[in-house]
């Protein structure tokens, strides 16, 4: 592993793996990490009831 490539260390000193190591690593991990490629543990963005489209209006 290549520090600054694979991994880094944040303000609190852990070592965060990057995008590019979890690539290579080839799958998720499911532990919620801060670059998962795959975006497991990510919230995703729900459509407001007043922006989906009604059913008939198509």
């Amino acid at each position: 592993m290549i520090e600054g490539v694979d991994f880094y260390f944040n303000e609190d000193g852990l070592m965060v793996f990057t995008e590019a190591y979890h690539r290579k690593r080839g799958s998720c991990c499911k532990n919620k990490c801060k670059h998962c490629p795959w975006g497991y543990g990510k919230k995703r963005e729900s459509v407001p009831a007043s922006v989906k489209p009604k059913q008939g209006d198509c």
